[in-house]
């Protein structure tokens, strides 16, 4: 059974946006203040799609399993 992982990290923000993992750390912060969620929890691939407006089959191409 292939499956995905079902939370994303500065490391794969860094894969789909180009920029640095510093600005996925950030980005994964102003998300989680968008969505009033605790600092340990975790943010999945459908809220960071939705946030940053790039397609959901997008995004999974990115996710390293």
């Amino acid at each position: 059974m292939n499956t995905k992982r079902a939370c994303i990290y500065p490391k794969d923000i860094q894969r789909i946006t180009g920029r640095s993992e510093r600005y996925g750390r950030k980005l994964l912060n102003d998300i989680k203040n968008f969505l009033d969620k605790e600092p340990h929890q975790f943010i999945t691939v459908d809220e960071f799609s939705e946030y940053s407006g790039i397609q959901i089959d997008i995004v999974n191409q990115y996710i390293i399993d």
